[in-house]
């Protein structure tokens, strides 16, 4: 099928076109969104995926800045979270055991015994359907996804719906909404692996971290938390001013070489409602992601175990800290920690949240 315009609004187009095909037949869509000198977003169907954010450097040349492969075989495998809706729980339940209201359900775990993000069937190998959308000065597209109950051990069936929506400015607003039959757990969040140089241009590790949090997660050697929120005062962890990630993975921290050599934590942020987490900067292009959320926590990995083994849309392999993903979520095994904040989702309830990823130049 050729592309189509679908909405057209403002400084903001969407079009839709195939993208690729799945091992069954099934067609996996691409739709394109953006203003033609400013941002430009793509999304498919296949995990309601950020596939690419091309935005303009302080020169207004643009490139893709976000991570992400053309096979078909790597979107299902190796690269499967590039970029991904991640669920039905993003992060880690400990020994995959979901103990709600008196009852443990077991979950389908992955090779190191936990439930990573939904499992190893979860929400980002799936074929999402998906609509252009106007919303105001915004335009995108929203995503659908049916669970059923048991999917991947989980309880209730669940509804899940994810929408992203591009302004003329370069706000890119995701915004997640769910609803269950039973009483389960959701934690829904983008996986996007960013490079502010480019896709494929080296490594992160010449950017600027900023993350709003005076507390992080330390976790043991399976990344499970270790329990009580720690200061990150004193500690590589400490980014409430902007550090160089170079700095921070070359630290001898035993958290930092728990995580192989960088970042894969959880820093638990102040406040509530639609607030700053995170600022993302590259020096020499000028980009810079300001990162906004709803949520109570920020995971931050640094692509640790990228190894050169998967190739990307720019025909280079990615190397160790090819890409940072700044995932808004709730904190890693909330169901087995009552002290953290429930992720608990009841019939009748609506599970609801928020992140902006401002993309500027300077």
């Amino acid at each position: 099928m050729p592309r189509d315009t679908l909405v057209s609004h403002g400084d903001v187009t969407v079009t839709q076109e195939p993208a690729a095909t799945l091992p069954d037949g099934r067609r996996i869509t691409r739709w394109t969104f953006g203003a033609p000198e400013g941002v430009t977003v793509e999304v498919l169907s296949l995990g309601a995926r950020l596939q690419a954010v091309h935005a303009p450097d302080r020169d207004g040349r643009r490139c893709n800045v976000v991570l992400g492969c053309e096979e078909v075989e790597d979107l299902l495998g190796e690269a499967a979270y590039f970029g991904a809706t991640v669920g039905r729980y993003a992060n880690r339940i400990a020994g995959g055991v979901l103990p709600i209201d008196g009852t443990r359900h077991r979950l389908a775990v992955q090779d190191t015994g936990h439930t990573l993000h939904g499992g190893p069937d979860g929400f980002a190998t799936r074929l999402w359907d998906g609509v252009a959308v106007r919303e105001g000065r915004r335009a995108g597209v929203r995503l659908r996804l049916h669970s059923p109950d048991g999917d991947q051990g989980f309880p209730g069936a669940l509804t899940a719906e994810v929408s992203y929506l591009l302004d003329p400015a370069g706000d890119l607003s995701i915004v997640y909404r769910a609803a269950a039959d039973a009483p389960t757990v959701v934690n829904l969040t983008n996986h996007a692996y960013f490079n502010l140089a480019g896709e494929g241009c080296g490594t992160v590790l010449d950017h600027l971290l900023r993350v709003e949090a005076a507390g992080y997660l330390p976790v043991d050697g399976d990344l499970i938390p270790l329990g009580p929120v720690a200061s990150v005062a004193g500690t590589p962890f400490d980014l409430r001013e902007s550090r160089p990630i170079a700095d921070r993975v070359a630290d001898g921290h035993p958290q930092i070489r728990r995580a192989g050599r960088g970042f894969d934590h959880s820093w638990v942020l102040s406040g509530k409602g639609l607030r700053k987490a995170a600022v993302l900067s590259h020096p020499a292009s000028g980009r810079r992601i300001e990162c906004f959320t709803t949520e109570p926590a920020l995971q931050v990995y640094t692509g640790n175990h990228f190894d050169g083994s998967l190739t990307g849309r720019s025909g280079r392999p990615y190397p160790a800290h090819a890409g940072i993903a700044l995932e808004t979520q709730h904190l890693p095994d909330s169901p087995n920690r009552p002290e953290y904040p429930s992720t608990v989702l009841r019939p009748g309830e609506e599970y609801g949240s928020m992140t902006v990823y401002r993309f500027l130049s300077a």
